[in-house]
């Protein structure tokens, strides 16, 4: 049996761990301390709770999946880890460090893997020694519902790594697709101006919140609109993936709107905080 380290055990570090002690692995989660440990934890026993209550989830399946669980907030934890899924803070510098405190700590085989959603993970494998062994995988939230993983290959990612990411998708019952090592990759760079131009709409009268939403959502089928979805997504999320595209593309489609950037300062980011287009 395969072992996956985790490293974060916030909201997407939590889900993927869930999927992949669901799928067999024995998973480490790594956090910088114990309360985070044991909160990201929680979060995945009461989601399956939810699940038994709901009869989708039986005591024993939830039982296996928290047996393949485990905590850590030492890196020496990882150390006989196969694969690393890093979920931390989207920020290239910390993302980098610590991969490049973990590069020293784990198996010469072992599989470096981001979830990044927007950063470049050329960039980002540059730091450390296996450039070869490192790629992109990145889920959607939530991730124990959402079934779709783009798979994303830095210019040095061997074809082995590449297959190895996909296989390990795969294994988790997630549909992988393969994206390229650009600032968005597929869904993102056709989502984010999606959103954007939603909050340029209300900005400028063309409807309320609520009909705009209920526009996509009844009108064009969407799962939810986009106001919604930003609140959902995080609209800090947001507004830092569209800065980063924005600065490698320099089109306006990608520049952020007014309203954003002040809610964002203003601390209201949707439902983690209980207030964003909609109050919770």
């Amino acid at each position: 049996m395969q072992t996956i380290g985790i490293l974060g055990c916030g909201l997407m570090g939590s889900g993927i761990a869930q999927v992949c002690a669901q799928s067999g692995y024995r998973t480490v989660v790594r956090e910088v301390d114990q309360s985070l440990v044991d909160q990201g934890l929680g979060r995945i026993k009461k989601f399956l709770n939810e699940g038994v209550k709901r009869g989708k989830v039986s005591t024993e399946d939830r039982d296996k999946v928290m047996a393949n669980l485990s905590g850590a907030i030492q890196m020496a934890d990882l150390s006989e880890v196969d694969i690393v899924i890093e979920a931390i803070v989207e920020n290239l510098e910390a993302k980098q460090k610590m991969f490049a405190a973990l590069d020293g700590v784990v198996k010469d085989d072992t599989v470096f893997a981001s979830n990044t959603s927007s950063l470049c993970i050329t960039e980002m494998a540059s730091t450390t020694k296996r450039p070869d062994r490192f790629l992109g995988l990145h889920f959607f939230s939530p991730v124990p519902v959402m079934k779709l993983v783009e798979v994303i290959r830095g210019l040095a990612t061997s074809e082995d790594t590449y297959n190895q990411g996909m296989a390990f998708v795969a294994s988790l019952d997630k549909e992988p697709i393969t994206a390229p090592d650009r600032p968005g990759f597929i869904v993102n760079r056709l989502l984010i101006p999606y959103l954007l131009d939603a909050i340029r709409a209300y900005e400028s009268g063309v409807g309320t919140i609520e009909d705009i939403d209920q526009g996509m959502s009844v009108g064009c089928g969407h799962p939810m609109g986009p106001f919604t979805l930003l609140d959902f997504v995080g609209l800090d999320t947001t507004y830092y993936i569209a800065n980063i595209m924005y600065e490698e593309f320099r089109d306006p489609a990608y520049a952020s709107p007014p309203l954003l950037k002040r809610m964002v300062l203003a601390g209201q980011l949707g439902r983690k905080t209980g207030q964003g287009f909609y109050k919770y």
